[in-house]
């Protein structure tokens, strides 16, 4: 119980810890969420500071996920007594929340896609690869990087329910079912933070992206 509540508050730090408002701030001079759609994240960094600073906050932000995971490995290897699939779990639910909800900045922060992509990375590399490439498909084909983070995050629960290997945490006898529930959180996440997204997809009004500008 006690390594749980210790990983969720890590978890949460490392999240929290919002680098399109550091980056934004240092390499443009204004916080990110005060252009564009508003939102601390990737998308709207390429959108109002440029290429550079979009890549390397993409590139941090996967790292808050992959570090998350990491420590709860840590921690579970540590702790003997420990639910160790639970702790991860608990480890990048945490890390998301505090990408979307930074202490540090208000509690206004990101959508959590990049992070996630990280957590699932970290937590089955197989899942994280179909559900990248899943993406990646539909942003190229469409121009709409909200419709590739959205599909991707509903398809992770499904893999969940097929894959049974390539978990960097499985205790011996139990199944990729175990991660579902963990999943869904993540999705449902996901996709409360694009909302607004949601609907301009519903009314044909979605924003797209030209990866040629």
């Amino acid at each position: 119980m006690v390594a749980n509540v210790i990983m969720a508050i890590i978890a949460y730090c490392i999240g929290s810890v919002n680098f399109s408002i550091i980056i934004s701030k240092k390499m443009a001079g204004f916080d990110v969420r005060e252009k564009g759609s508003g939102n601390a994240g990737t998308t709207n960094m390429l959108r109002s500071v440029g290429k550079k600073a979009a890549a390397i906050t993409l590139v941090c932000d996967i790292l808050k996920g992959i570090v998350a995971i990491i420590i709860s490995i840590i921690i579970g290897h540590i702790v003997k007594e420990a639910n160790k699939e639970l702790l991860l779990q608990i480890a990048g639910v945490s890390v998301v929340l505090g990408h979307t909800f930074p202490i540090f900045f208000g509690f206004k922060g990101g959508k959590g896609v990049a992070t996630s992509l990280g957590i699932l990375l970290m937590s089955n590399w197989k899942i994280g690869l179909i559900c990248l490439v899943f993406a990646l498909v539909l942003m190229i084909l469409t121009r709409m990087v909200s419709l590739g983070s959205c599909a991707a995050a509903v398809l992770f629960p499904v893999l969940t329910l097929f894959i049974n290997d390539s978990y960097t945490v499985l205790t011996d006898g139990k199944t990729g079912n175990v991660y579902f529930i963990y999943s869904v959180i993540l999705a449902v996440i996901v996709l409360y933070n694009h909302r607004s997204n949601i609907k301009r997809l519903l009314n044909g009004t979605e924003n797209k992206v030209s990866f040629k500008k």
